[in-house]
């Protein structure tokens, strides 16, 4: 840990090194996901609630997930880079290091221009909460908090699944964008409005509604059972096939020769 502190330090001061450059990439960030926040708000112009959903209500889904993409794409900026490093021979490298592969790309890349999507979801948390009209008891909060880290840790389980690919194809695979940016875009809705065969997929096959629509349920009161309001831990289970297949990759290598 204190080694990967010393890594987090050193991008963060190698980003700020030009220091107008860097809060304007930031401000970016935040004004591109920014339209995203408009679009949802237009809609509510127009309608009361979708699905039996008001706006609050969407804000707080819409929130958690755009506060997990923005940090898992932040800390796992190494894996959405990672063909990049595969094609200019980084990589080679990162082999006869004593160290840990996943270590050595987590710490190679940080994304800091990244806070600008997080300082959005900031934003529109403290909003949301005091207006919700949700009674944030202990377990409300815990429950909301857990919606956050795990989301974090499951877009980074997917930047590692497109990571992955890249063993067999050098060239990062696009399709894993709906996952990643897909699911962060559909995300400002709770998922159940996209119909129940999408909803069943999210569920089982990339969980993305155990951290987003299932535990919203929980905080709304619409459903009573702790396994809603635990339902994104079960969804770190993911983890373990994302990081067994990047081990299958990592075994099959072969140096591009760069």
């Amino acid at each position: 840990m204190n080694l990967y502190m010393k890594f987090f330090l050193m991008h963060l001061k190698s980003q700020m090194q030009y220091k107008v450059s860097f809060f304007f990439n930031i401000l970016g960030q935040f004004l591109v996901s920014f339209a995203v926040f408009m679009s949802l708000s237009f809609l509510f112009m127009l309608f009361d609630d979708v699905e039996g959903f008001t706006y609050q209500e969407v804000l707080i889904g819409f929130a958690v997930m755009m506060l997990g993409f923005s940090l898992g794409e932040m800390f796992g900026r190494g894996f959405d880079t990672f063909p990049r490093i595969l094609g200019n021979g980084t990589f080679d490298r990162a082999l006869v290091r004593p160290r840990n592969i996943i270590f050595q790309v987590l710490a190679g890349t940080m994304d800091f221009t990244r806070l600008g999507r997080a300082a959005q979801a900031v934003v529109v948390f403290v909003y949301v909460i005091p207006n919700s009209g949700v009674d944030w008891t202990l377990t409300r909060v815990m429950t909301l908090v857990l919606m956050i880290v795990c989301g974090t840790l499951l877009f980074f389980g997917l930047f590692v699944v497109y990571a992955s690919f890249s063993f067999f194809t050098v060239e990062g695979l696009e399709f894993m964008n709906i996952f990643t940016d897909g699911g962060r875009e559909h995300g400002r809705l709770p998922f159940s409005v996209y119909g129940e065969n999408v909803l069943r997929f999210l569920t089982y096959v990339i969980p993305l509604a155990l951290v987003q629509y299932y535990p919203l349920l929980f905080l709304l009161g619409r459903e009573t059972s702790l396994l809603y309001a635990f339902a994104p831990v079960f969804a770190l289970l993911f983890l373990i096939p994302c990081f067994v297949f990047f081990r299958f990759g990592l075994s099959r290598y072969k140096s591009t020769g760069s």
